[in-house]
């Protein structure tokens, strides 16, 4: 009875899957969309830089993803900011972004951008480079 409920334990053990860390990037790769010329660029941004595209101001927070075991998934959180001008042609600097949160690179309409003008999306995170491989 005891060698039972000892391979028992064991045989549990070994089924529950072992959960290695999330990689974090040293920088995200975007995506924009210009809905009036129908035009998309991809940008490489550092983890802690700004991207200016268009009247968006876009910073990059942080970025990772799930390890090569594990099923493929990129997020980062960004904020975007909204240049908007006062009526005069003076640009007014945004005080609130009009969008801060986790984006993500396989699903992109569970947290989008909401913009007449463009568009922002997540394409992968660029991670450092571990014994000679690429994560």
């Amino acid at each position: 009875m005891r060698k039972l409920a000892l391979s028992l334990l064991l045989l549990a053990g070994l089924s529950s899957p072992a959960l290695a860390a999330n990689i974090d990037g040293t920088a995200v790769v975007l995506r924009t969309l210009d809905k009036v010329t129908a035009t998309t660029k991809d940008y490489t941004v550092k983890v802690g830089d700004t991207l200016n595209y268009g009247s968006l101001t876009i910073e990059v927070a942080h970025c990772e993803k799930r390890p090569p075991e594990e099923i493929p998934e990129t997020f980062a959180f960004l904020k975007i900011f909204d240049t908007r001008l006062d009526g005069k042609g003076t640009s007014v600097e945004p005080t609130e972004p009009i969008f801060s949160g986790w984006m993500f690179a396989s699903n992109p309409a569970v947290s989008a951008l909401d913009h007449g003008v463009y568009d922002v999306w997540v394409l992968r995170c660029n991670t450092p480079e571990i014994a000679g491989l690429r994560q």
